[in-house]
């Protein structure tokens, strides 16, 4: 850094923004020491503070200092050992260290979302605020010893308060039988005595110590004789109390000595806190963002969108206006960059603007920008403006190249170089070759980042020819013959001088010639380059509209998308619905039919088999539902993303079926009772059970099922499989046994394995659970008590996920790990309910 650099990009004024906001001396005073740092993890530091700084504000947790003076002379007195502090002075380091415990309270709710300030205030002792405590609870506001600071204090004051009243009471009885020598009846005070006013023509009637004249001379102010004791005696309390107060006073100062470093840190705590305060109301102020600090030099890159110049935007807010933000990328790659464009077209407010907010993102503070990268520079260079001294004998061009040859002794990489104007005040072709030649040394030797700003032709066809430099402008409005402050990237500008000419009101005359002067090459080059600007306006806005049409076209699909992806969510609300609604009615007529049956059997253990027969139907009517409404879900989820076209919605039927081991659970209920006759296979539909017909009498039969035998109605039966007419009642009778004996037989070779144990080894989590729901309805419909269940250790997930199944199933009683001899954590033992 360089003071040149300083001076040129105002930082003095970037500081005292900041000093402005800071509530403290401290505070001040740290603002105006305000400089960069070279150290990027102190810099992120400075920055993180003023973010939690903001953040806590936002909150309402913000600390306030606003009646702190400054402790600094306090603390130095403190300092010299047995040197007492009066009592203001105690006051003020008071304040401090309840200012600073203050803050670490507020700061200590909210660490978790400001670590860097709580991990700043935490060194604080939390006893700090009792320290300041002992101080208050002995000086008053104004400064004085309060009376309770120490016994013999309040001895003393409590006998003056006596003696001051005897004496008033003394003179007023004195004035009363002098009524016509005293002047007013008020006792007053003189010389720290109490005396009487008395008339001068009368002063001989009053016999005493006269202690001074009215202006007028009509009064003169007499201590009586009286008196003259008890105002002795007054003035040798007053000197005891006097004597007390210095010692209260000296011992609260050696109490604050011993605790000096604390008083101190607390001191400095509060100059940090209120100067990341004062960063943050600025930041606050001018819509400021933390920029990104880059630390890797081989990576090093300022990167500014949407950047403003921050003295520039603070004086705009202030008329209502706005500034023009810039943005722009230097990297290693492409380090430099050549502005040209019109006069007064804002060129210079753009190295400005990138000087300013560099040094101020290494100084800690928040930029006014979109968003910031800023390498840790360890040179900010500046040639701007016109450093002509008649005194040091400088025109223009010698002093700009003297600037310039000072920047190349001190430029130390990497490095932020800004010239404006470069190689200007001397002869424009030479001007211009110097001006190329100072660029290039610079990007080439010093590896510097570099903005410089020209209307030379040489220095506009050098970055255009060269790829590592950008080439940028400043947009001049050709019908307002107007600047816009825009910065163009990637075109080269047009100085547009006898434009700005003519909008000053120079005559046409003397443009019309200076026209004819101009050579037709540059005419055409300027006309050139305005064709060029036009063009790239033109398929800026042309992008512009095809981004916002794409942008159109995205929103109108992800429309599409969120109405298909309603309707397949309500579709699978009224299937599921309608599926709850059948299941809730074939549970209904279910518990019905198997009240019916059971009372239609005699037989205990029949009943009993009978009704966990039913419920094991009912368990896998549930399961299915369960199965069908996931398929479904599923189904949905997939034709909503796979498809960009609102699906019409085909409805719902009033029936629904499924399959389970490939018979259906809920039909159509179509048959003919008249059909069915002794010896036919039904289905009970109230059960769903297979059973045969034994006997019918009229609209009731007696079916066998199994072991069991009950009678039902015609109107729950459906017709199966009918028997053939028999021949003869013989062989009616014989065909009919025959049949209920193979339809017997095949029950049984259809029925559950005896087997006790199921082994699920190898399955996964979805197709464990559904055999074992389904094998513990077996088992309990069989009687199989107890079970095994094999699962195996792995993971650990099949069998949790066996536990959570056994523990909310209907027909389990209890569970628990196997007996090592069984097959230990391997195997589960359940034991069903009776």
């Amino acid at each position: 850094m360089n003071d040149q650099a300083f001076e040129s990009l105002e930082y003095a004024a970037l500081r005292e923004l900041v000093r402005r906001e800071a509530q403290t001396p401290m505070g001040a005073m740290r603002a105006a020491g305000l400089a960069p740092m070279n150290d990027a993890e102190m810099i992120r530091r400075a920055l993180r503070l003023v973010s939690e700084s903001i953040t806590l504000r936002e909150r309402g947790a913000m600390w306030t200092f606003s009646e702190l003076g400054d402790p600094t002379e306090a603390i130095q007195r403190l300092a010299i050992e047995g040197a007492p502090l009066d009592g203001l002075s105690l006051l003020e380091l008071a304040r401090v260290c309840e200012g600073a415990a203050s803050a670490r309270s507020i700061i200590s709710n909210e660490r978790e979302r400001a670590p860097v300030l709580w991990e700043l205030v935490s060194q604080l002792p939390a006893a700090t605020e009792r320290l300041a405590a002992r101080v208050t609870a002995k000086i008053l506001p104004s400064g004085d010893v309060d009376d309770r600071a120490s016994a013999e204090l309040a001895r003393v004051r409590s006998e003056i308060s006596r003696l001051r009243s005897t004496i008033t009471r003394s003179l007023e009885t004195l004035m009363r039988r002098q009524e016509e020598a005293v002047q007013d009846q008020i006792v007053t005070v003189r010389n720290d005595r109490f005396v009487i006013p008395v008339r001068a023509e009368a002063r001989s009637r009053i016999g005493g110590v006269a202690h001074g004249v009215s202006s007028s001379g009509a009064t003169v102010f007499v201590e009586p004789l009286e008196s003259i004791e008890a105002n002795n005696e007054l003035q040798l309390l007053r000197d005891r109390e006097a004597r007390e107060v210095a010692q209260v006073l000296a011992r609260l100062s050696d109490e604050l000595r011993l605790e000096l470093p604390v008083i101190k840190l607390a001191s400095d705590i509060i100059a940090e806190l209120d100067f990341t305060r004062a960063k943050s109301r600025l930041a606050t102020r001018l819509d400021c963002i933390e920029p990104v600090i880059e630390s890797d030099e081989k990576r090093a890159t300022i990167e500014l969108e949407e950047a403003r110049h921050p003295l520039l935007d603070e004086r705009l807010r202030r008329e209502g206006k706005s500034a023009v933000p810039c943005s722009f990328t230097l990297s290693n790659e492409r380090p430099v960059m050549v502005i040209s464009g019109a006069n007064a077209g804002g060129k210079t407010v753009v190295l400005k603007t990138a000087g300013l907010i560099a040094l101020a993102a290494l100084s800690g503070l928040h930029v006014p920008a979109k968003r910031a990268r800023v390498p840790v520079y360890r040179s900010i260079l500046a040639d701007i403006g016109d450093a002509q001294s008649l005194a040091a004998n400088l025109s223009t061009f010698t002093a700009h190249v003297s600037n310039i040859r000072r920047m190349i002794d001190v430029c130390e990489s990497p490095a932020l170089v800004l010239l404006d104007e470069v190689g200007t005040g001397t002869d424009p072709e030479e001007g211009s070759a110097l001006g190329v030649a100072v660029v290039d040394h610079f990007r080439r030797e010093c590896g510097a980042h570099l903005i410089a700003t020209t209307h030379y032709r040489g220095l506009k066809i050098y970055a255009a020819n060269d790829e590592s430099v950008t080439n940028a402008s400043v947009e001049f409005d050709e019908r307002t013959l107007q600047p816009t402050y825009r910065l163009l990237l990637g075109l080269a500008g047009s100085s547009s001088g006898l434009e700005i000419a003519r909008r000053f009101g120079f005559p046409e005359t003397i443009i019309e010639a200076a026209i004819g002067r101009v050579e037709v090459s540059s005419r055409e080059a300027s006309a050139y380059l305005n064709r060029i600007k036009r063009e790239s306006e033109e398929a800026k806005t042309l992008r512009h509209a095809l981004e916002e049409e794409r942008a159109a076209v995205a929103e109108k699909y992800a429309a599409l998308d969120r109405d298909a992806e309603r309707r397949a969510t309500e579709q699978q609300r009224e299937f599921e619905r309608e599926m709850q609604k059948l299941l809730r009615d074939f549970e209904q007529q279910a518990t019905k039919a198997t009240a019916d049956i059971a009372a239609k059997i005699e037989d205990r253990a029949a009943r009993a088999r009978a009704e966990r027969d039913a419920a094991t139907r009912r368990a896998e009517v549930a399961r299915e539902a369960e199965r069908l409404k996931r398929e479904h879900a599923k189904s949905a989820r997939a034709s909503s993303s796979g498809a960009r076209v609102v699906r019409q919605d085909t409805g719902t039927t009033s029936t629904a079926s499924a399959s389970t081991n490939g018979e259906t659970f809920i039909a159509s209920r179509t048959r003919d009772a008249g059909d069915i006759k002794a010896g036919d296979r039904v289905r009970v539909l109230s059960l769903d059970t297979i059973g045969i017909v034994e006997r019918r009498k009229g609209d009731e039969v007696e079916v066998r099922a199994g072991v069991l035998r009950f009678r039902e109605k015609l109107d729950n039966l459906e017709l199966v499989e009918a028997v053939p007419e028999p021949s003869s009642t013989r062989g009616a009778r014989l065909q009919r046994q025959a049949h209920a004996r193979g339809t017997e037989l095949r029950l049984r070779e259809t029925s559950f394995d005896a087997s006790s144990e199921l082994n699920l080894i190898g399955r996964t989590v979805d197709e464990a659970t559904d055999a074992t729901d389904k094998f513990l309805d077996e088992a309990y419909m069989h009687n199989l008590n107890p079970i095994r269940i094999v699962h195996g250790i792995g993971t650990g997930a099949l069998k949790r996920a066996i536990a959570d199944l056994l523990r909310h199933h209907p027909h389990v009683a209890r569970y628990s790990t196997a007996p090592r001899e069984q097959g230990g954590d391997g195997a589960t033992i359940v034991e069903l309910k009776s």
